[in-house]
Parts: C-alpha cells; sequence; structure tokens
C-alpha cells in the first residue's frame, strides 16, 4: 500500500459507526450535525458518512468527560469530617 492511499481519509455508514459505539444510527446522525464527529453526505442519493479517523477524538473526548465526572463524584462523596477531620465538639 502507498503512502498517498494512506492518508485517504475512511468513511463509515452511520450504521457501522453506531455499532462501534453502541448507540443508535439517530445519535450518530447528530453527532455528525453537532460537530462532534466529522462526517459529510456522499454518493448520490447522498448518504451520510463518517470520517474513521474521527472516532478516535470523540472516544478521547468521551473518556476524559468520564474521567471527571468520577472525580467530581468523588469530591462530592467527600464528607466534612472526612475532609477537615472530626472535633470533639459536636460528639454528643
Amino acid at each position: 500500500m502507498s503512502d498517498s492511499s494512506r492518508s485517504v481519509p475512511r468513511f463509515l455508514a452511520p450504521a457501522q459507526v453506531a455499532e462501534l459505539l453502541g448507540i443508535e444510527v439517530d445519535e450518530v446522525i447528530s453527532l455528525v450535525l453537532e460537530g462532534r464527529l466529522r462526517g459529510s453526505q456522499l454518493g448520490t442519493p447522498a448518504r451520510w458518512r463518517v470520517e474513521e479517523s474521527s472516532l478516535e477524538g470523540y472516544l478521547a473526548e468521551q473518556s476524559e468527560q468520564s474521567r471527571r465526572m468520577a472525580l467530581w463524584r468523588q469530591s462530592n462523596e467527600a464528607s466534612f469530617p472526612e475532609v477537615w477531620g472530626t472535633s470533639s465538639a459536636y460528639s454528643g
């Protein structure tokens, strides 16, 4: 395979992307329309296609969002005694 053929973007049908991500086809189209996945309408009749390379960025974004949410939940679950120490003035 030549170097020039590797630089040509590979496009996937929304159904393929939906299967890879475990979501519905409508959600894939919404992600494209929101700009979170790169896609185009190609062919005649025009059908949506998603650039395979944009999946990596989307998955990295989702992973980072999950990591931040987990940290946020951890911080919310911390109680004041755990954070600031216990005080004998409030023990009955």
